[in-house]
């Protein structure tokens, strides 16, 4: 017979009919997190007080993994915007359910590429010349005032979900603050929707506009490369998908069901349904840059590739294998309903968004741009990796705190029942 485990010293706190596992389990958990979070700690003290040569970055690569890092978790912590957009501005019901998470994953997202872009910039107390010193002919300009914004719009979004913890909810001052909040939220869902849009078109853009470097440089659309859009496409094609994967891996951490699986196929659909429209406009821009862009640069589609780590191979994976492939499994209403296709696709299309803004952004600088050039290779360091480790690590802190804590699954309850004592899973979270 199943015994009843001892309630958690800290279970007052917990969200109104959920269970959490033991506070000595979650105290591990957290410490393991902790270490992580103090490696990268360390190793950007190193960056702050001895500058970007302890780094692998040089003066061919200026950009490298932390670039990529910082694309690619903006890209995938799209699921905020895109998923707000449509709950608030399209009002579509059942993603309710999963917002308070998309929300999370798009602060944690946001706020860690803002952490790594602080050692990136090489001087960190001149920080403020972006703002004050805008220069208004760079599309780096927009994004530094858009990602400032969209994130002080994440801040305001999360403020709700902290004021309706059990304890602070009490409060009648903070109780009224937070359903005031709410009242108000569908007009900050539609200014994340236009600040999130332009700086990941932004992003885009700047690789579009590098008329020396032939394998990013794209034409214009009105005022705009091509490659804005590619990247806001990318974007809500992806995000939904890393938000989805986040609540089944919680669901199997904390052994409770969390989201009901329709919602998670929902998710799946939209991110199919976008990714078809990336994916689409992806191959027309592929085959005008094979057939248009690189003859007019004199080059041939051999040109830009080289060995393995910059080989063909990346561009067929990333268009077929992690586009083509998943959005065939997404937009399946039969093959959602199976987990195990649905995760993969949503994995394949995560892993798709990243090989794009490595190769835009490691790749397009390793290719030869003088006649006396020759490839180059860069490799990053353990003080590169350590940051981003950093972001994840910092991620599972303030996930697994919101989890614990604060009611940001509407569905638990209804979902595992209010079944006081019950027994966790071996994690125990």
């Amino acid at each position: 017979m199943e015994q009843n485990y001892t309630r958690p010293v800290d279970a007052a706190l917990f969200p109104d009919g959920c269970e959490r596992g033991p506070f000595s389990k979650f105290a591990i958990w957290m410490t393991a997190l902790s270490v992580v979070a103090l490696i990268g700690v360390y190793a950007a003290f190193l960056v702050l007080s001895q500058g970007l040569g302890m780094t692998a970055l040089d003066d061919y690569f200026g950009f490298g993994l932390w670039i990529t890092f910082d694309l690619g978790v903006i890209a995938l912590g799209a699921g905020a915007f895109f998923t707000g957009f449509l709950r608030y501005i399209l009002n579509i019901d059942p993603l309710k359910n999963i917002i308070n998470l998309a929300v999370i994953i798009g602060f944690i997202c946001y706020t860690g590429a803002m952490i790594v872009l602080v050692l990136d910039i090489g001087q960190p107390l001149r920080a403020w010349f972006g703002y004050w010193h805008a220069n208004v002919h760079s599309m780096l300009t927009e994004v530094i005032f858009c990602i400032t914004c969209y994130c002080i719009v994440l801040i305001i979004e999360y403020i709700p979900l902290i004021l309706e913890q059990k304890q602070i909810n009490r409060v009648p001052l903070l109780h009224a603050l937070a359903h005031n909040l709410h009242v108000v939220m569908p007009l900050f869902a539609g200014m994340g929707a236009f600040l999130s849009t332009f700086h990941q078109g932004s992003l885009g853009g700047m690789y579009g506009v590098l008329f020396g470097r032939p394998y990013a440089f794209r034409d214009g659309f009105f005022i705009w490369p091509w490659t804005f859009f590619l990247f806001v496409l990318s974007a809500v094609a992806s995000g939904p998908g890393l938000t989805m994967l986040i609540a089944a891996l919680m669901e199997k951490m904390t052994g409770r069901k969390l989201v009901s699986y329709d919602v998670k196929a929902l998710m799946g659909k939209i991110a199919g349904t976008m990714l078809l429209v990336y994916i689409v406009f992806k191959i027309l821009d592929t085959l005008a840059w094979i057939f248009g862009l690189a003859p007019s640069a004199g080059l041939s589609f051999g040109d830009f590739f080289h060995g393995w780590i910059y080989g063909k191979w990346l561009l067929f994976a990333e268009i077929f294998i992690c586009g083509v492939l998943p959005c065939w499994m997404l937009l399946s209403a039969k093959r959602r309903a199976k987990p195990c296709l649905l995760y993969t696709a949503a994995i394949l299309n995560c892993i798709g968004v990243i090989i794009n803004r490595y190769v835009q952004t490691v790749q397009t600088l390793a290719i030869p741009s003088m006649p006396f050039d020759a490839w180059q290779t860069y490799v990053p360091n353990w003080v590169e990796w350590a940051p981003c480790a950093l972001v994840l690590a910092y991620g599972g802190i303030l996930l697994s705190l919101s989890y614990r804590y604060l009611p940001v699954f509407p569905q638990e309850t209804e979902l595992n029942g209010i079944r006081p004592g019950s027994k966790p899973n071996a994690w125990g979270l």
